[in-house]
């Protein structure tokens, strides 16, 4: 049975039962629909897969609780397999179906082509992990996650001023999220007037041989390669580097700081350097969620699901504050009410951007993330 089919059945028997749907208002019968839509299926599963289970396990509680205001919340999950042909279909199915709120989408590219859906419906979005500045342009959108304009920074000066690199190779996957942290990074590189951008190509996500680009970074005489882009990608473009005995360091985003990547990289990503969402190590609500993960699935947490925890607290937090699902008071309680969560005490701008969020910077270190110090 295919997972995401197996989530669903599960939300359906065990969560709260099905109504039916009234469209928008995100309340139908006695219960709070809330959506939650990425990728659950595919090479980029693990991104999206993290952001059910932190749905769940709040949800759950709120619901041990009684719900909110007298009504219990129930799950719908959608696959959209991080592509934007298929989020617009999971968006309308899920404005269909009558959410107040989406937990999602994951990937930058499948969340800019259902926004245009869930604006027009009414629909709040909070997606703990879509990066891209442009996002910020919809009044119904949120993150916990920082945007690209704090991270293409934080990777370029991580390679010019922590690696102390002058000759720097920029790559990208051509898509809504690698490219234009590409571009961040090369702008930073050029104002900043330490270092040089040798080389800045892009290349086409799902190739099966990167041999010619890695050669191109060989010639580019650069001593680093900055990436933009995803982790299928990326571990097979440091695998080539291994191979060919290209000892040149690789720094990439929170694209690639996932534990599925060591996985396929195997020894060539040993000492990759990564920024991810931020260090939550210290944090008691994030270790006590991660406990809870352990004990309810048997597993480690994985990538942003500090983030998507923090954005299911966000957002039944505002509509328990706001006493309604009404998009303008959850919107106004979401900007105005701190709420404790993994990521910190956190309130949102007003570019729906969460006040606090932040990167750290990350490198594998016999086979794990560590954190740089």
């Amino acid at each position: 049975m295919h997972f995401g089919l197996k989530k669903k059945l599960f939300v359906a028997t065990v969560a709260l039962g099905f109504a039916m749907a009234v469209p928008v208002s995100g309340i139908a019968g006695d219960t709070i629909k809330l959506g939650v839509a990425g990728a659950h299926s595919g090479d980029l599963a693990s991104y999206g897969l993290p952001t059910i289970n932190a749905a769940e396990l709040v949800v759950a509680q709120y619901n041990a609780k009684g719900g909110i205001n007298g009504k219990k919340v129930e799950l719908l999950i959608e696959d959209d397999v991080c592509k934007p042909e298929v989020a617009t279909n999971t968006a309308t199915k899920l404005v269909t179906d009558g959410v107040f709120a989406v937990i999602g989408h994951i990937c930058s590219g499948a969340t800019k082509a259902a926004m245009p859906i869930y604006k027009s419906a009414g629909v709040l979005v909070m997606s703990p992990s879509a990066t891209s500045d442009e996002l910020t342009d919809y009044p119904n959108f949120f993150r916990t996650i920082a945007p690209n304009a704090a991270q293409s920074p934080a990777m370029a000066d991580f390679a010019m001023n922590t690696l102390g690199f002058t000759k720097i190779a920029i790559l990208h996957d051509k898509g809504d999220y690698g490219k234009p942290l590409a571009e961040g990074a090369k702008k930073r590189v050029e104002e900043s007037g330490k270092a040089e951008v040798v080389l800045f190509e892009g290349i086409t996500p799902g190739g099966m041989d990167y041999s010619a680009i890695v050669q191109k970074v060989k010639r580019s005489g650069a001593e680093v390669v900055i990436f933009g882009g995803y982790h299928p990608e990326a571990s097979k473009i440091v695998t080539i580097m291994k191979k060919k005995r290209l000892n040149v360091k690789f720094v990439s985003d929170d694209g690639v700081k996932d534990d599925t990547f060591i996985k396929v990289a195997g020894a060539a990503a040993e000492g990759v350097y990564a920024a991810g969402p931020q260090d939550n190590s210290s944090n008691a609500i994030a270790s006590a969620a991660t406990a809870e993960h352990k004990k309810v699935y048997n597993s480690d947490p994985g990538a942003f699901f500090d983030g998507a925890y923090s954005a299911a607290i966000a957002l039944l937090n505002a509509i328990e504050k706001a006493g309604s699902t009404e998009m303008d008071a959850v919107v106004k309680a979401l900007h105005s009410e701190k709420v404790d969560t993994p990521i910190g005490t956190i309130h949102f701008d007003e570019k729906g951007d969460a006040v606090g969020a932040r990167y750290s910077m990350y490198v594998v270190k016999d086979g794990k993330f560590a954190v740089v110090q």
